[in-house]
């Protein structure tokens, strides 16, 4: 066995590998060869770390020393000074963002500290491709105490007692989904992941495939012994290009270890697992258009009843989990139900894995217990608002769920309050926005994509949706008209009564939760052509501010088209009609004269 004095962990996610980790770990690789230090240092890819926006990122063991921003330069003094004379090298290592203090160890930083990782407990913590390492994190223990010590229904009873609920979006429990494909006579059943992540800056499937795929692999058999399958099929967007290569390599090695195929720990349970990559249509997340997209058709939702339970895949009973769901599944089955239920809050067991973006300082993975507030995700994790501005609301839940304004800061994060707050948990799309952001176009941009995205089968989600959209660009280009708000509520409703599936069904949330909480800022678009925030170029004015003005031209020079007129230390004028709002007279201006 060999041993080595430290470990080099190197980010290899998606985001890492955007921005430079494979330079990186060839640096190492060179300079570990240069001072004779490739037996005694080992030099490890991993899958995300979470923490994306700062990368690339490297962790040195045993000190946990977090490095961050890293570039090839970096990696000699690295090696030099942290890996030949002890010392870490500071200059590296993060900065909490509020505090301006680096932190050096991997667990103290504010990201990770308040975090609780389950669903994410091995990514960036073992080589994804590697299936010991995953083995030697306690990896197939649970499919192995399932298949020589549990019968099915008590596997099954174990995931009903935890309450774990699906990530996915609408949180069914999931031992109901298990026990209803378990009763379903038949003598072929399915097993699915549904890996079809399509919110806009949702990421957290991808990363978990990407640096855990056998924690996926595992689940999947687990629940194939559970409910009487032989066959599972994980449905993974083609754009997913590492994660998709990692699952192809976890399955092979999975394979060649027994862990898959016949006889699986010698008994006689037969089950095996391959891939379906999707195209990337944001409706093939709906359980029955996915269905049909494996089936080798276009992927449109089906009527429900019947649901996939009893009527699935190639019209056979079928069990479909998305990623996050089945990467609990194997804690589950080693740790208890107990265990499980001693988390989050008394309808919402366990942890949600979040990808916290937008207006936030800390952009990334975020896994913390169901039940924690929005303050904390934002302000102790996130690391508050950048420049010191104002929240003003979160986006939960992606384009199917609502906007959440800042009297719902110290709400605690669960299914049931976010629904009742007129939001979704969803698969876990948290977008922060700042004073700055008009809520209107930020209903736009969202039901641009849900329309964009709609299959088109049904006539309420096809048509409904064009409709309201129409009305939002009317709006955010000053041309609302009085009703429009009404009529946004009114179309509203009968598309989320109409509609076929969950896309349509949704859709509309994100329109009404801003004119719940933020009503005033559509009435202002509407009864004064203005936009609060500043933000709809159409309703945009500038205008010279005559007190402020010294004439010295630099605004005037700027502009593109000629809009800005006057004389040298005379005061400048902005023609209306001229300008086209790019605002480069604004930046131009040393004394903040024009507003």
């Amino acid at each position: 066995m060999e041993f080595q004095r430290a470990h080099i962990l190197i980010c290899g996610g998606t985001g890492c590998n955007s921005s430079g980790c494979k330079e990186i770990e060839e640096e190492f690789k060179i300079e570990l060869q240069e001072h004779d230090m490739e037996e005694e240092i080992k030099l490890i890819q991993t899958g995300c770390f979470g923490f994306c926006e700062i990368g690339p990122i490297v962790v040195v063991y045993p000190e946990g020393a977090f490095y961050c921003q890293l570039e090839a330069d970096d990696v000699s003094r690295i090696v030099e000074e942290h890996l030949l004379k002890g010392r870490i090298v500071k200059d590296l290592l993060f900065t909490e963002p509020t505090t301006k203090e680096q932190v050096a160890e991997y667990k103290e930083i504010g990201f990770y500290k308040h975090q609780e990782r389950i669903a994410l407990r091995n990514c960036g913590n073992i080589n994804p491709e590697d299936v010991e390492e995953y083995i030697a994190a306690d990896g197939y223990q649970a499919l192995g105490r399932v298949i020589t010590e549990l019968k099915p229904q008590e596997v099954i009873d174990i995931i009903k007692d935890s309450q774990v609920r699906g990530r996915g979006g609408g949180g069914f429990p999931s031992g109901l989904k298990w026990q209803f494909t378990a009763d379903a006579d038949s003598e072929q059943k399915y097993i699915i992941c549904n890996a079809d992540e399509g919110d806009p800056g949702a990421f957290m499937d991808r990363s978990i495939l990407e640096g855990d795929p056998h924690s996926v692999l595992e689940a999947m058999a687990i629940a194939g012994y559970a409910v009487g399958a032989d066959q599972g099929y994980i449905y993974v967007r083609a754009e997913y290009p590492i994660a998709v290569e990692r699952l192809r390599i976890a399955i092979e090695q999975a394979q060649e270890y027994g862990l898959l195929g016949e006889n699986i720990f010698g008994s006689d349970f037969d089950f095996d697992i391959e891939l379906r990559l999707g195209a990337g249509a944001f409706v093939c997340g709906e359980e029955t258009a996915l269905i049909t997209s494996i089936e080798g058709n276009r992927g449109e939702p089906r009527p429900r009843p019947p649901y996939p339970a009893s009527k699935g895949l190639w019209e056979e009973p079928t069990l479909i989990n998305n990623v996050e769901t089945y990467a609990n599944i194997p804690l589950i089955i080693l740790k208890g139900a107990d265990w499980f239920k001693s988390l989050g809050t008394e309808n919402s067991k366990g942890t949600k894995v979040f990808a916290l973006a937008g207006d936030i300082n800390n952009t990334g993975l975020v896994e913390v217990q169901m039940g924690t507030t929005l303050r904390k995700v934002i302000y102790d994790i996130g690391g508050g608002i950048p420049e010191g501005k104002e929240f003003k609301a979160a986006q939960t839940g992606g384009p199917s769920g609502g906007c959440l304004p800042i009297e719902y800061l110290d709400t605690q994060i669960d299914y049931d309050n976010l629904m009742d707050a007129g939001s979704m948990m969803g698969s876990g799309g948290l977008i922060i926005m700042d004073e700055d952001t008009c809520m209107v176009d930020i209903a736009r941009f969202y039901l641009d994509f849900t329309k964009e995205e709609s299959c088109g089968k049904c006539v309420p989600c096809r048509e409904g949706t064009t409709r309201m959209l129409e009305i939002l660009e009317r709006i955010t280009e000053g041309e609302g008209q009085p009703g429009d708000i009404e009529l946004l509520e009114t179309l509203s409703d009968m598309i989320k009564e109409m509609s076929l599936c969950g896309l349509g069904q949704t859709a509309p949330n994100p329109v009404l939760s801003t004119i719940e909480h933020f009503r005033s800022e559509y009435e202002a678009h509407i009864n004064n052509q203005e936009c609060p925030a500043g933000t709809c170029t159409a309703l945009v004015k500038y205008e010279v501010i005559e007190d402020l003005c010294k004439g010295c031209g630099l605004c005037k020079q700027a502009c593109p088209v000629d809009a800005i007129n006057g004389e040298k230390k005379e005061t400048h004028l902005i023609d209306q009609e001229t300008c086209i709002k790019c605002g480069a007279c604004v930046d131009k201006c040393p004394f903040n004269a024009i507003d």
